[in-house]
């Protein structure tokens, strides 16, 4: 197990991110940084996050554990030294984001508060020093790595150096195009959805239970089927939303107001400080049918065009496609997963499985007849023509055909042995202790004389 993997699972991973009852193991320090000291319980907490995680366990975990913790103690106390500063907004985020997973995975804030013994405020209080001490690590070891680049040449040394049997095996990547014409919602679209939440309110208002409303209505996959129960933070809605929510009394219900994604009523259940509960039921404006068949028709047209050569592809995006996301981008789909612009298998049945059926027995450069689009995004219904832009076969990686995946290897690379040289000059300025149940570690630092 990588030091890289272990402190991935230390940030992101389980309810137990955050801490573990004190008296869960008997403590002791088990090495000192400067001024900071690592517990013993601290190592034992991040490894039960790995074995929640399925890692597998190595007899030298504990030392690549405790190395990895001595090494994030270096870097913030040298991103005190040199004063860098991490905002109250990057920590508030990052806390609410850590919140969130505990949540989710608790059952909920209620659950989390009584499982703490705590208030949300209260859990935010206790472990905002050592989200910021997060931060403030992360930050520095990108300051120590931001202006690293390699060369063509070193490029090449790398990939040469690489033996013949560990160069990874590329599966098939395919790239893709698309343009796709979503049918325009008409003002009588959005006055109709308007007017069912105004019912489902006057309805609310006189009698009906709003979490029976909720359940019945809402297009809110999110919280419908919970009766549209949302506990949150501020900050964490759109501000409409949130501006409707505060300026109600607990049990208020708002008038009907329009977001980004539609049209919501929202009920305030209870409120502590920036911490709310609420129910809101949020009706999505919706074309019609002849929109809809509008648009095939249109899209039918892009294709014959495209068919006959009469027009070509990017023309065709220019002129018909209205998806914010790819038109300005000659309709190229960027992979979610990777931020690449191609895919492979496990990517498309993770993401658009309807891509992959489509153009399977396309050759490169072929376009697919129009076909009923979701986008998985917002959910917008629309027509779109998929064209397959390459399809490459299994092999070893190479330089010819997978520069970029090697450029980015080569680059990983200089960026280690760059943290390591960083990591070996500090040491030496640094007070380093290690407790002698530690002393047979086979660290890949010299943190200590022998």
């Amino acid at each position: 197990m990588t030091l890289k993997l272990i402190c991935s699972i230390a940030v992101f991973s389980s309810t137990y991110s955050f801490a573990q009852p004190a008296n869960s193991v008997v403590d002791k320090i088990a090495a000192q940084v400067g001024d900071n000291i690592i517990l013993l319980s601290e190592i034992q907490a991040q490894k039960l996050q790995a074995i929640q995680a399925k890692v597998e366990i190595t007899p030298q975990m504990d030392c690549e554990i405790l190395e990895e913790l001595m090494f994030q103690e270096l870097l913030i106390n040298q991103a005190k030294l040199d004063s860098l500063v991490i905002t109250d907004q990057q920590v508030d985020a990052e806390m609410e984001n850590r919140l969130r997973v505990i949540e989710e995975q608790i059952g909920g804030r209620a659950k989390m508060e009584a499982f703490y013994g705590k208030t949300a405020t209260e859990i935010k209080e206790e472990f905002r020093p050592i989200i910021l001490d997060r931060l403030l690590a992360e930050e520095m070891e990108r300051n120590i790595t931001l202006d690293i680049t390699v060369t063509p040449k070193e490029v090449q040394e790398f990939y040469s150096k690489i033996p013949i049997d560990s160069i990874p095996l590329i599966n098939s990547q395919l790239s893709f195009q698309q343009i796709v014409l979503y049918p325009a919602v008409t003002k009588e679209d959005k006055k109709l959805a308007y007017d069912k939440l105004t019912d489902i309110r006057n309805g609310i208002t006189t009698g009906k239970s709003f979490d029976t409303q909720a359940r019945i209505h809402s297009m809110d996959p999110g919280s419908a089927s919970q009766g549209g129960k949302i506990e949150a933070t501020r900050g964490m809605m759109v501000p409409s939303f949130e501006a409707a929510l505060f300026s109600l009394d607990v049990g208020g219900v708002s008038e009907v107001f329009e977001t980004t994604y539609g049209y919501h009523i929202v009920k305030l259940l209870d409120r502590k400080g920036d911490d709310y509960w609420c129910q809101h039921i949020l009706i999505v404006p919706e074309y019609s049918s002849t929109a809809l068949e509008k648009a095939a028709i249109k899209m039918d047209s892009c294709y014959k065009l495209l068919s006959t050569k009469k027009i070509t592809w990017d023309e065709a995006v220019v002129r018909y496609s209205n998806d914010e996301m790819t038109k300005q981008n000659t309709g190229i789909i960027t992979n979610p997963i990777t931020g690449e612009q191609t895919w492979d298998m496990e990517d498309l049945n993770q993401v658009d499985q309807q891509i992959f059926l489509l153009t399977d027995n396309l050759e490169k450069g072929d376009v697919t007849q129009p076909n009923l689009y979701v986008n998985i995004y917002d959910r917008q219904q629309g027509v779109r023509i998929v064209r397959l832009m390459d399809r490459t076969e299994p092999h070893r990686a190479n330089l010819k055909d997978d520069y970029a995946l090697i450029k980015r290897a080569a680059e990983n690379d200089k960026k280690q042995r760059t943290i390591a040289k960083w990591t070996q000059s500090k040491i030496g300025n640094a007070y380093i202790r290690i407790d002698d149940s530690f002393k047979n570690c086979n660290f890949k630092n010299k943190w200590v004389s022998k």
